[in-house]
């Protein structure tokens, strides 16, 4: 194909426009994370936050729910907004048997007795790993377990960033049917699920179970 010379003549013309043009667009000065800068009385480029700033999808009005408080106090048992069916309640369970079996059974063990295979291979502390099963746990409110899993405890770190607000209270509530499941007695059991059995004599003056 020829071009011609009008044609040869815009495109030298758009050649040299191009050549001419400086490159600040996309080389614009600007600064790194924790460069210094002389804009700023305290010389830091990158700015804090405002006080009160809240990001997206984070305005935690429930203290009760994310802290595991009411005036101070941890609730015993889960947060009033939490409303659970039986089902759902099951499987509220399950979802804490998993979380709990995945971060807290390597010290704390799966039955909650504080002999986790970390603990039983050389983890030494000044204070041993909890046993949920103490008086002085077993009578602990349900918003401690909370509490400790999001902000950590002695040698333990917070869990808050791999636990999720509504799986820690399902860690909480599975931490409670551990502590049953360990001190549960036959008057624990409701009476529509007792078994039916009945001791009678027998011939031989032995009493059998039925």
């Amino acid at each position: 194909m020829i071009l011609r010379r009008p044609t040869l003549l815009a495109i030298s013309l758009a050649g040299l426009a191009m050549a001419g043009c400086h490159t600040d667009m996309w080389r614009q000065p600007k600064t790194e994370p924790l460069d210094e800068s002389t804009l700023f009385p305290d010389g830091a480029a990158s700015r804090p936050l405002l006080p009160g700033t809240i990001a997206r999808g984070h305005l935690r009005e429930d203290d009760e729910y994310y802290t595991g408080q009411i005036g101070g106090k941890w609730i015993d048992g889960l947060p009033s907004s939490m409303h659970l069916s039986s089902p759902q309640l099951h499987d509220f369970l399950l979802r804490g048997q998993e979380r709990f079996n995945i971060y807290c059974s390597p010290c704390h063990s799966r039955i909650g007795n504080g002999k986790g295979m970390i603990a039983l291979r050389g983890f030494e502390l000044r204070r041993p790993v909890g046993n949920y099963h103490t008086d002085r746990l077993r009578k602990m409110p349900m918003g401690h377990f909370y509490d400790v899993i999001t902000n950590g405890y002695g040698a333990m770190y917070s869990y808050a960033s791999r636990i999720e607000p509504q799986d820690r209270w399902a860690v909480a509530c599975y931490i409670r049917a551990l502590q049953l499941s360990q001190h549960a007695t036959a008057d624990d059991v409701p009476p529509d699920k007792q078994p039916q059995s009945t001791l009678e004599s027998s011939p031989h003056g032995r009493l059998t179970l039925r």
